[in-house]
């Protein structure tokens, strides 16, 4: 694959948790640093969180202590666990190289009920 693939969305109540994950090839696994990115209806497209080789990595300032962003080296993944979701985290979640994207994958769609 040539793009990072998206899983782990669905529709969950406000208050409740999911855990996303994004698979990426070796290259760009172990090359770039990778980022959540999300988009809401009518919305543009918002960095969320971030694991960067350097200090500091950029995370939203409405998700802070509520997402945490991880990854696992063995298996290209990165993963975006969600806790005390909220009715405006709702939008399509993607994953993508920083700080210049590659081509946008589909992407995993959340919906949080209120």
């Amino acid at each position: 694959q040539v793009q990072p693939v998206e899983s782990g969305g669905g529709l969950v109540q406000a208050g409740g948790s999911l855990r996303l994950s994004c698979a990426a090839s070796g290259s760009i696994f172990n090359h770039h640093d990778m980022g959540w990115y999300r988009q809401a209806p009518g919305k543009q497209r918002e960095l969320v969180a971030a694991i960067t080789v350097g200090p500091s990595p950029p995370i939203a300032d409405s998700v802070k202590g509520r997402f945490t962003i991880s990854r696992d080296n063995a298996k290209n993944t990165v993963y975006l666990q969600m806790n005390s979701l909220k009715p405006e985290d709702t939008a399509v979640y993607y994953c993508n190289t920083l700080p210049y994207p590659l081509a946008w994958g589909q992407g995993t769609q959340v919906t949080v009920s209120s």
